[in-house]
């Protein structure tokens, strides 16, 4: 599990993609790793989700594609059996986080208070998803509550963008941000693949810039 934990922080941002069409996951894919950015964390709220992890992580086998928007035991089985590398939930239910990572798969629940960062710490978590970071206070609040708890990363998702990505990217506790603005539905839908690349581009160049 530490190993792809250790290759989505190296990612910097993970991009959250909705896709509603099976028939984009491949070039969507492609565009992803072309533009320097390997992995996606694909949510699980609609229908063509299952079928596009599966593609994608067949036809890229080296990239890492992950499952978002995961509730129940039951959409982790279906992740995981398309070959979701990683899960992420928008919040913290305790069944799902112990049943996932039996499965030796890492998940990052969604926390936002110091309560649920401490239920995720006696779950033996240490990197937690901020969710929805921007309306929730932002950068600042996860420094206000990070302060009680050294050893915890966050990966703050909901709100980033590309003017705000670097000021979260060069704090020493977040481990990468989550991100749709180079994914947007819209584009994926009008197949507008070369421009999803350039703005993964520039995400990824921007990740280069603050983490070196």
């Amino acid at each position: 599990m530490s190993k792809t934990m250790d290759r989505l922080a190296k990612m910097g941002i993970i991009p959250v993609v909705v896709l509603n069409d099976v028939k984009d996951a491949a070039p969507l894919a492609e565009a992803l790793c072309e533009g320097g950015l390997p992995c996606a964390e694909v949510t699980f709220r609609t229908d063509a989700a299952e079928e596009s992890i599966r593609i994608m992580t067949r036809e890229y086998p080296d990239m890492l594609v992950g499952a978002g928007t995961v509730l129940t035991t039951e959409q982790a089985d279906r992740a995981i059996d398309a070959g979701a590398k990683f899960v992420v939930a928008p919040g913290l239910n305790k069944k799902v986080v112990k049943y996932v990572l039996k499965q030796g798969i890492p998940m990052t629940p969604g926390v936002q208070t110091p309560s649920e960062i401490e239920k995720a710490l006696s779950l033996g978590l240490d990197v937690v998803k901020f969710f929805p970071a921007e309306p929730s206070g932002g950068l600042k609040m996860i420094k206000a509550v990070a302060a009680a708890y050294v050893n915890v990363k966050f990966m703050p998702t909901g709100g980033i963008n590309a003017e705000n990505v670097r000021e979260y990217l060069a704090w020493e506790k977040i481990f990468a941000c989550g991100g749709s603005w180079m994914v947007k539905g819209d584009m994926i839908k009008a197949g507008e693949f070369e421009k999803i690349k350039g703005l993964v581009k520039e995400a990824a160049g921007i990740v280069k810039e603050i983490r070196g």
